[in-house]
């Protein structure tokens, strides 16, 4: 019952957002190392849209990197959680689960 979009980049993924209506996504699954614009810049363009969606809407970092200093800079981002690489799908579902109301 997922419906998924994907962004080759950061910008590419910023610009999807700001296309939809607000509730179109329920959350995002932000890559932190991406082309143009990495996952950091590409979440606080969105939290800095101004509007209630792009500020409460779930953005779960994954990355490779699973340092203390990541886990840091995700959430200075913006963003709700962060995921380390493999992802395991019973991990993401349940952090789905916390964050989607």
């Amino acid at each position: 019952g997922i419906r998924c979009e994907t962004a080759v980049n950061g910008a590419e993924g910023v610009s999807s957002f700001e296309k939809t209506v607000p509730g179109w996504y329920d959350a995002i699954l932000m890559d932190i190392r991406m082309p143009i614009m990495d996952g950091f810049q590409s979440t606080k363009i969105i939290r800095g849209m101004g509007n209630e969606y792009a500020k409460n809407i779930p953005i779960i970092a994954m990355t490779a990197n699973d340092f203390n200093d990541d886990i840091d800079n995700a959430k200075c981002a913006g963003m709700n959680a962060h995921l380390t690489k493999p992802i395991e799908s019973d991990i993401l579902f349940h952090t789905l689960n916390i964050l989607i109301v």
